[in-house]
């Protein structure tokens, strides 16, 4: 037997009703803010990702699926959203229409990385982008935006939020986080290569052991300019104003090297280790890095799978038609009123002659709402009987009457 890859799931069953149920919710609310769809390919330039993710980060350092193509081309399968976004946004030259543009994407991105719970080899994503508004309201609505997904779905969670300041503080702050970096002895292996590629990475260790040696390591926010500053606390005031709890975390950076001022994580405490279930900022230099002109950015992504163990599904309806036949002589008839009533509604039937008995177990395994069966009096007659099957009121119709 052919099994799926390790960290490989099938789309179907439970997970697939709660991954539509998702994306359906999260698509209105994005349409309601003004974002519209984008898709991206999932094979990209694998270059794409190394200027924009960045050399020090997990995803390009271990994680990518890359490799050479027939053509000879270096690529990779998307590890992540934002930069074929902004690649997208580039490409269509919007970059120098000028405006804002705001876009929304969900589908399957791919990282090899060990599965377990919350983690898998290719997961699915929801996200969204915003391009050319400066303005820290847009990160303000971006948060504002997740909060009313979350509460859609009925998913609790904790807001961590942090600024990393923008390109005229955080040089000064880089330079002392790494002073202090070259004065503590016992780091792991990834924060060393971290320390001379982005130090800022350090901070997002996982690794207890380090996490205690940078207890008493400089903090962003002691660090910010002026502006930067002004930003944080207008975010926290529009947050305040809207009654969103939120926590500042001086060590939260995220895992991507593109990230500058305002970062944020929603956190869930009901999926174990992996518990952050979406994260984003602002990324005012990265349509620039990848060849664009100059456009401020900012934007999140949530993980679908690690939803789908939190979102509360709502009670199961019943809608839709079954229509069955009583007799081989019926069957003809079942099809045509079958075809007719499927441009109208979501219809269930069976192939083939079967009682009244194994019929309703049918509808009742396809949560059909209403009910009909078709036997040679129905054909004698040219009638119907419809039985709702939740309120088992019935009453006769004839065939054009459906």
């Amino acid at each position: 037997m052919v099994n799926p890859l390790r960290g490989m799931k099938d789309t179907v069953g439970e997970f697939s009703e709660k991954y539509t149920y998702v994306v359906e919710n999260c698509t209105k609310i994005a349409k309601n803010y003004g974002f519209s769809f984008i898709e991206t390919p999932i094979l990209e330039e694998t270059q794409l990702f190394k200027r924009s993710v960045g050399e020090s980060s997990d995803i390009v350092g271990k994680e990518m699926y890359q490799f050479i193509d027939k053509g000879q081309n270096d690529v990779c399968m998307r590890p992540e959203g934002t930069a074929g976004v902004v690649r997208a946004f580039i490409t269509q030259k919007y970059d120098r229409a000028g405006g804002i543009k705001r876009f929304f994407y969900h589908g399957p991105m791919f990282r090899y990385e060990r599965p377990q719970k919350g983690r898998l080899r290719q997961f699915h994503q929801f996200g969204a982008e915003t391009f050319g508004q400066e303005s820290v309201k847009e990160d303000a609505m971006i948060i504002l935006m997740l909060k009313e997904m979350f509460d859609v779905l009925g998913i609790t969670y904790r807001l961590q939020i942090n600024s990393l300041g923008d390109f005229n503080c955080m040089p000064q702050y880089r330079d002392n986080l790494v002073k202090f970096l070259d004065k503590t002895e016992g780091l792991c292996e990834d924060c060393q290569r971290r320390k001379l590629t982005n130090p800022i990475r350090v901070l997002d260790c996982k690794n207890e052991h380090c996490q205690s040696l940078l207890k008493d390591a400089p903090m962003l926010l002691d660090n910010l300019c002026s502006t930067c500053k002004d930003d944080f606390e207008e975010l926290k005031s529009i947050l305040d104003g809207f009654n969103v709890t939120y926590e500042v975390d001086t060590k939260l950076v995220r895992g991507l090297d593109y990230y500058n001022k305002t970062a944020f994580e929603f956190i869930s405490d009901g999926i174990g280790a992996q518990n952050a279930i979406a994260g984003g900022g602002r990324y005012d230099k990265l349509v620039e890095f990848l060849d664009g002109r100059p456009t401020a950015g900012v934007g999140f992504a949530m993980g679908i799978e690690r939803l789908a163990d939190l979102v509360v599904m709502p009670e199961t309806k019943k809608e839709g038609y079954y229509i069955g036949a009583l007799s081989e002589d019926a069957l003809k008839q079942v099809f045509q009123l079958v075809v007719k009533k499927r441009k109208t509604d979501a219809v269930h039937t069976l192939y083939s002659a079967k009682s009244i008995k194994a019929h309703l177990k049918a509808a009742d395994k396809a949560n059909a709402k209403f009910f009909i069966c078709i036997g040679d009096d129905e054909l004698k007659n040219q009638t119907l009987v419809l039985k709702d099957l939740e309120t088992k009121e019935e009453k006769i119709l004839k065939w054009d009457e459906l």
